[in-house]
């Protein structure tokens, strides 16, 4: 039996035991939804796949089930059938089995995988087929330049975000409590494009980055690049990451003693298990969007039933959007059906409430939601930047590592 196969078979089968919870008699009456997607539960990208889009994929699946499926217009509900396979952080895996969900298994709708270069990997074959596909984990400039209007992105954009970091370390500059940046990226499509824009916005801001060093997506050494940065006298460390490289980075600063001020991490900063792994991450900056204290509407509902199900916190920074592109797919079904075309259409006219606050998409961006800076502080990933919507105030320098 393949791969494919025995995932195919072991996902289904999981959805089948969680939707028979459900009355036989509208079981009997209504046929699934079936949504497609891959999500990487092994190779680079696991980590961040595990932690922001699949725990959100099958709580909102939960959810709808338990009041008897997804509310399809003219039809009343029909219970959530998930297909998908891991698809091992590898791009032509994920193009194969998305090009067979629209072509083999003819899927209702679908739901992207994790990361930048993984969305761009399939969002041409969800643009061939007409399929909508809310991107909660998707970071480029690009977006809105290439010829994709079935794709959308819910998250902040390279531009946006280090419009904020910028933002926060001209202030802190100001405030005599840094001097020295440097820039340490990942070599991939998120990290190049990241750091391109974190030279445009820090020029604007009127700063410069004294270095700015590149490592391959999977890197296992990080220590030359700290100890560079050490010795140089930076006081203020950018990292463009993803969580294992952030991960590994934060554990090899304690190694090699070095403690910045400012420690300023892209994805995995704001996850949970980041702030328990390293007790010392009190004063850690990263990207943030969202924790339970903001105004969103049912942003603490969310929170305590993502905890209830899952036993553990979403991040604070993707997770919020991941959800909130499932309440968007919502609300589209349960007002024109599953209509792709009118789907689309209603994505590209409305603004929609979700948890993560208003979002609304311009050529395929959400233009709604701000580039944001957060800090651990005492348990909780406060948005520091911008003042506008803090929920805390930035802690500089941050303590030493524990």
């Amino acid at each position: 039996m393949s791969m494919k196969r025995r995932e195919f078979l072991k996902t289904t089968a999981g959805a089948a035991a969680a939707l028979g919870t459900l009355r036989g008699r509208a079981w009997g009456q209504a046929k699934p939804v079936r949504i497609g997607y891959t999500l990487s539960a092994t190779g680079p990208y696991s980590v961040g796949a595990g932690i922001t889009q699949g725990p959100n994929y099958t709580l909102w699946q939960e959810q709808a089930n338990a009041k008897g499926g997804l509310l399809v217009k003219g039809q009343g509900r029909r219970p959530i059938e998930f297909i998908s396979i891991d698809d091992r952080s590898e791009h032509e895996t994920a193009v194969r089995f998305y090009e067979k969900l629209a072509t083999d298994d003819k899927v209702d709708l679908m739901l992207p995988p994790w990361g930048t270069a993984m969305n761009f990997a399939v969002a041409p074959i969800a643009n061939k087929y007409g399929y909508p596909l809310l991107g909660p984990t998707a970071v480029s400039n690009k977006i809105k330049d290439l010829q994709l209007p079935y794709f959308y992105a819910l998250l902040q954009q390279p531009d946006q975000i280090m419009g904020a970091f910028a933002g926060i370390l001209k202030e802190l500059k100001a405030q005599g409590k840094i001097s020295k940046i440097a820039i340490a990226y990942v070599n991939d499509l998120f990290g190049i494009e990241l750091n391109a824009s974190a030279a445009t916005a820090l020029k604007e801001a009127g700063l410069e980055a004294v270095d700015v060093k590149s490592y391959p997506l999977g890197v296992k050494d990080l220590s030359p690049v700290l100890k560079g940065f050490k010795a140089a006298g930076v006081d203020a460390f950018v990292g463009l990451t993803y969580p294992p490289d952030n991960i590994l980075a934060t554990s090899q600063a304690k190694e090699v003693d070095w403690n910045p001020p400012v420690w300023l991490a892209a994805v995995g900063t704001a996850f949970p298990f980041y702030r328990d792994r390293f007790k010392g991450a009190e004063g850690v900056m990263g990207i943030a969007g969202w924790n339970p204290k903001v105004k969103s509407a049912g942003a603490k509902e969310y929170f305590d039933a993502h905890v209830k199900k899952h036993q553990k916190e979403p991040d604070r920074w993707a997770s919020a959007f991941a959800y909130a592109s499932l309440q968007i797919l919502e609300r589209c079904v349960a007002e024109v059906g599953l209509d792709r075309k009118k789907i689309k259409e209603m994505v590209d006219s409305t603004e929609f409430r979700t948890v993560a606050g208003p979002i609304r998409f311009v050529k395929g961006t959400n233009v709604s939601t701000p580039g944001m800076v957060g800090q651990w502080q005492k348990g909780e990933f406060e948005i520091v930047w911008p003042k506008s919507l803090a929920t805390g105030t930035p802690v500089v320098p941050k303590p030493a590592w524990a």
